[in-house]
């Protein structure tokens, strides 16, 4: 039998040799043997169970393979709550928590002292940012939509684990709340906005859905799509919330402007100094 150590440590051979992260190797680990770091350090030199390296080389194969993590998994971590993940889904990205964090920051501003906010995630997904702002912001009236009736099933599982009152609709980007009349004030997206042609890791395009990833030829085909409807779903006062790419700023200010001259648009940084997040605010002081 071989020692915790002397596992992992031929995993990061395996993986770096592959060209992946070999950082995954221990991450992996510590999420299958439900061990903290700590601990895991301080058994290192101890056998780990025949059933349990099995697995665990068994999920290495797979990581090397370049399937992402958070499939062998089954599951993402996004801003302290897990999120069942497959192939019908996006993997939750960490800069996409700064995007809720902003979004939470803009509602205790704007919207505390507000009665019955309603709120709509457009594109949910895994449901990881509705379902996210509604267990830390327990007075939202959190929505969702989604055009995949697969993924809006995943984003429900997973709202029901993390055990969040969110309503979830089937439908084409903004149609299901025109259709049902319904207005919001406050309009969250991270929308696929990669360019057609943009070269992606094959751990992305060869197992997240592309109907997630990719936004037209310039990557705004669905900003347009939203910014277009926008007004027949929003309150008089609202606000509108999009993670873009951090070289969309300029494009995307400008459109934005374009559908909404009056409007205040602020573009905030992610914590690595990029460009990540528009805001719009609408007759909002």
């Amino acid at each position: 039998m071989a020692s915790y150590r002397e596992v992992l440590h031929k995993a990061k051979q395996e993986m770096e040799a592959a060209g992946r992260g070999e950082q995954a190797a221990l991450f992996y680990m510590l999420e299958l043997t439900n061990k903290e770091a700590h601990n895991l350090y301080m058994e290192f030199e101890e056998e780990m169970p025949l059933d349990i390296q099995s697995a665990y080389e068994a999920g290495i194969k797979r990581l090397v393979a370049g399937e992402p993590l958070g499939h062998v998994l089954g599951f993402e971590w996004f801003y302290g709550y897990r999120f069942k993940v497959n192939e019908d889904v996006l993997i939750p990205r960490p800069e996409t928590e700064e995007l809720v964090a902003n979004v939470l920051a803009a509602y205790d501003e704007y919207f505390s002292n507000v009665e019955n906010v309603m709120a709509v995630d457009i594109g949910t997904g895994s449901g990881a940012i509705a379902i996210s702002l509604k267990k830390e912001e327990p007075n939202l009236h959190m929505m969702a939509t989604d055009i995949s009736e697969k993924a809006v099933l995943v984003a429900k599982d997973n709202a029901q684990e993390n055990e969040a009152i969110v309503s979830f609709l089937v439908g084409d980007m903004l149609q299901p709340l025109i259709e049902r009349d319904i207005k919001v004030d406050i309009l969250i997206s991270n929308p696929p906005y990669i360019p057609k042609e943009e070269v992606m890791e094959d751990s992305v395009v060869n197992y997240e859905p592309h109907v997630a990833l990719f936004g037209g030829e310039d990557g705004l085909k669905f900003y347009r799509v939203i910014f277009e409807n926008a007004p027949q779903v929003l309150k008089d006062k609202a606000m509108m919330a999009f993670e873009m790419g951090y070289n969309q700023k300029e494009a995307l200010s400008a459109l934005a402007k374009s559908y909404f001259p009056e409007a205040k648009i602020e573009v905030m940084k992610d914590m690595n100094g990029k460009n990540r997040m528009l805001f719009v605010y609408l007759n909002l002081e």
